[in-house]
């Protein structure tokens, strides 16, 4: 059993280092931060090196690599800044649903552009009376003669009023039991007319993203921006879950690993009592077990990244990783605040907003309850 990336692998991760380290300028990051807005600069820089859709095949603008790789950018780029990172890994959400079961041109018109920079995604499932159970949506798509009527109201949607397009999950089957077997997934185009989106409001973390509710009132769809099959919206998501599971997963072991650098550095540097903080035995338990957990949490995702690049789709992992990475990345930003003391607190020291940060990896793409569900499932099997 080879636990070591390939020496492409360990290149790929260098490279989006480097280009962090290089890029993320903190008072340009802090002023992002404070005025709530998306950091374009840094995301057309990401596409121009290749890091935005490196899991795409050549031919729609990627390098061909698999969803360990992505993860492995998205870890690095999370390392050096929580907020830019999770806002350039999410810049391309939902896409992969085209990717994986969309048509040729759809694949060319909607995934080469994020590539190049030139357009964002966003994946509008969660409604305002279900949460994380999209089993039951309220959404409707009715079939016309030119395509699509769609309307409902989706919330929580990250990317909302930057996306230039958006895959909505649709009852387009009213009268099918159980309600999941008769959905759709369609591609709405920003300024499509009667589709509106606002913003939620102010959140306690990753502010530097759009986080909005959509109305969708009579929004006409063409019959050309179904994805896949109809009625195959519900089995679509599921799958790409799997997919963004990994993604969130390494979203948090980069948050979970950068607080813990600044944690170990300002240790080194910072006295009391006149000695080093990491000279005091309860401080080097406090990073001895961040360092476990964050070691044990990278197991875990790269595991699950792996195993879907195998083809193999297996729910528990990707649970199992998302559930622990983002308990990971909070109990270890919790502890750097600790050992910061009352700089912790404050925001110049970054690790405040990297805790912040952390607490929604714990929430989006499935609640740690939903995992827990999920890896059950699999553990007891389902009834019948």
């Amino acid at each position: 059993m080879n636990f070591d990336l390939t020496e492409e692998q360990k290149g790929i991760q260098k490279a989006a280092d480097e280009f962090a380290k290089g890029e993320f300028d903190k008072e340009v990051i802090l002023d992002l931060e404070r005025n709530h807005q998306f950091p374009f600069a840094f995301l057309k820089k990401a596409c121009q090196l290749g890091f935005i859709g490196i899991h795409y095949p050549e031919e729609y603008g990627g390098q061909g690599y698999g969803i360990l790789e992505n993860a492995l950018i998205v870890e690095a780029l999370c390392r050096r800044d929580s907020s830019v990172g999770v806002c350039l890994s999410i810049a391309n959400f939902s896409s992969e649903i085209i990717l994986r079961f969309g048509n040729e041109v759809q694949k060319k018109k909607y995934l080469i552009p994020i590539t190049k920079g030139e357009a964002i995604s966003a994946g509008a499932f969660t409604e305002p009376d279900h949460g994380s159970d999209i089993t039951e949506v309220r959404t409707t798509a009715v079939k016309d003669p030119s395509g699509y009527l769609v309307n409902g109201v989706k919330t929580f949607i990250s990317n909302g009023t930057i996306a230039n397009f958006i895959i909505v999950l649709c009852q387009s089957d009213p009268q099918v039991k159980p309600s999941y077997r008769g959905m759709s997934t369609l591609i709405v185009e920003k300024g499509s007319k009667g589709f509106e989106v606002s913003e939620l409001g102010e959140k306690m973390g990753i502010k530097m993203t759009s986080t909005t509710e959509m109305s969708f009132d009579q929004v006409r769809v063409p019959e050309e921006n179904l994805i896949g099959n109809l009625h195959k919206g519900f089995y679509q998501v599921i799958e790409f879950f799997d997919e963004s599971r990994v993604m969130v997963a390494a979203q948090a072991l980069g948050i979970a690993q950068g607080a813990f650098d600044r944690a170990l550095d300002y240790s080194k540097k910072r006295e009391q009592f006149g000695q080093k903080l990491a000279e005091f035995q309860v401080t080097q338990h406090k990073l001895a077990d961040m360092a476990t957990m964050i070691e044990a949490a990278r197991c875990l995702t790269y595991k699950a990244g792996w195993n879907f690049d195998q083809g193999r789709i297996e729910p528990k992992w990707t649970s199992m990783a998302k559930m622990y990475a983002g308990r990971v990345a909070v109990e270890v930003a919790q502890e750097a605040i600790q050992i910061h003391g009352g700089y912790g607190y404050m925001l110049e020291y970054e690790v405040e907003r990297y805790y912040r940060d952390a607490r929604i990896t714990e929430i989006y793409e499935g609640t740690r309850e939903i995992q827990k569900n999920t890896i059950a499932s699999s553990l007891i099997g389902k009834k019948g």
